[in-house]
């Protein structure tokens, strides 16, 4: 989808689609065809359409001005997109001004948000499915000013970021395994200016990486550290991002059962996103220097498989009992954590991983868990998320839950339970953070896909944490 701002003098097309609240319409033309009249229905993404020889105009309902957020207008974008896509439309005009709303650039920057959101389709493996030519939608506006240009050019970047992770996480583990995953991040380095490391198996042997090397040594297909880096105007010490990617994630010896092993593919969401990320800075070009660590493994079983009973030594030199295999996200972290702190000595960490069951019991499908030793990280990445409807709630991490993690022959034990589930996981994780480091995990297996279509998001995954981060980068360079 190619979302632009136009001037809704110059318009000259034969589809207008007009986004309206309930009730009498207040606007008086669209498209060059009256309007004035009309009446909106209450439900959100209803359509009355007007046609006047060959042009068109559809109005499409926002439901009651009271309950109007900026996600209202997102979600407009997404229903807009795929009415847009259903009637094969290559060309139409969104009329913000007919409807009142064009004063307002956070809702021109939303609904343009949801178009391009909402046009994302994976349909690689589809030979039937053939590929849809690239739609052009202008975002009618009286007399658009640079700074909203700007604002809605930024958006869209972030946006198509985020389609970019959905496309990786949508990749089945047969095309996708922790070595295509490197050539992935090292094709994207390549077309945007960043510079790409990727540690092997035998390097990572050398630098004493156990808890990556165990959670991948029972595949076939070796893990990878991908390393992306964005340099920045000013240099300094780098904001640094690290993402889970489970290629697939059978549970291994701790075996998953036959309902949650599928979609496990989406275990790679967090490395996902970061990828999604650094797409997004290298575009947006923010003045800090920004690093992207991807922490690839897949989570298989055979005779090298690691083992509950097993005791690793991690990169940190700490050593984790494993109590089950299938809490192997906290384990390639915990690596890329220590890896990241001794390589970057970064001004602040944030992870991004779909840790554990236990925040979906807690948050639902609404909210992702943010963990946080740092109040002025965890209240700018709240922030950040509000802005986005990406949004974080966040949740405890008091040393009390600590002695719940405390191995019986090992320093600690990768795993003690279901109370506590999230919080356990990610208090295993800051056991590997430098206590003088801001650090924020984002739990994020509650929001990583959706199992239905949403109006900005089809079924599947959501690139979840890419638009936040990138408005987080976004504020922290202001």
């Amino acid at each position: 989808m190619n979302v632009k701002l136009t001037d809704r003098a110059k318009w000259r097309g034969e589809v207008t689609v007009v986004p309206a609240f309930a009730g009498p319409f207040k606007g008086r033309v669209a498209g060059g065809i009256p309007l004035k009249g009309l009446k909106i229905g209450e439900t959100e993404g209803e359509t009355t359409t007007v046609r006047s020889g060959t042009r068109e105009a559809v109005l499409v309902s926002l439901g009651k001005r009271k309950d109007c957020t900026q996600d209202t207008f997102r979600r407009a974008g997404g229903i807009i997109a795929t009415w847009l896509a259903q009637r094969k439309i290559r060309r139409a005009g969104v009329d913000l001004a007919s409807a009142e709303t064009s004063r307002d650039d956070g809702a021109v920057t939303a609904l343009g948000e949801g178009l391009v959101l909402g046009a994302f389709r994976f349909a690689e493996h589809k030979p039937s499915a053939k590929a849809a030519p690239r739609a052009r939608v202008d975002l009618l506006v009286d007399q658009p000013v640079p700074t909203s240009l700007d604002r809605l050019e930024r958006a869209v970047a972030a946006c198509e970021a985020t389609n970019l992770a959905r496309e990786v996480a949508h990749q089945p583990p047969n095309v996708l395994n922790p070595i295509s995953l490197a050539e992935r991040a090292k094709e994207l380095a390549a077309a945007n200016g960043l510079k790409c490391t990727v540690l092997d198996e035998k390097q990572m042997r050398q630098l004493g990486m156990g808890a990556v090397l165990a959670v991948g040594g029972g595949s076939d297909t070796p893990p990878r550290l991908i390393v992306l880096e964005y340099e920045g105007a000013k240099g300094g010490k780098p904001l640094a991002l690290v993402g889970k990617a489970i290629t697939f994630d059978t549970g291994g010896y701790s075996i998953k059962t036959r309902e949650s092993i599928v979609g496990m593919k989406y275990d790679k969401c967090g490395g996902a996103a970061v990828l999604g990320v650094m797409q997004a800075v290298a575009t947006l070009k923010p003045n800090m220097p920004v690093v992207g660590v991807i922490a690839a493994a897949e989570n298989m079983v055979s005779g090298a498989a690691y083992r509950p009973d097993d005791i690793i030594t991690t990169l940190s030199g700490k050593t984790v009992e494993i109590v089950s295999a299938d809490a192997e996200g906290r384990m390639v972290l915990c690596d890329a954590l220590t890896y990241t702190q001794q390589q970057y000595k970064p001004r602040a960490i944030i992870d991004l991983a779909t840790l554990t069951g236990g925040v979906l019991i807690a948050l639902g499908r609404h909210r992702a868990g943010l963990f946080c030793n740092d109040d002025k990280l965890r209240d700018a990445l709240v922030a950040s998320g509000e802005r986005t409807h990406e949004r974080l709630w966040a949740l405890p991490l008091d040393n009390d839950y600590l002695e719940a993690l405390k191995g019986d022959d090992a320093d600690l034990k990768n795993s003690a339970g279901r109370e506590g589930h999230a919080i356990l996981g990610a208090m295993f994780l800051k056991q590997f953070v430098d206590g003088r480091t801001p650090w924020g995990h984002l739990d994020i297996a509650g929001v990583a896909d959706v199992d239905k279509d949403q109006p900005y998001c089809p079924k599947g995954a959501t690139g979840f944490g890419v638009r936040l981060l990138a408005d987080f980068i976004d504020h922290t360079c202001e």
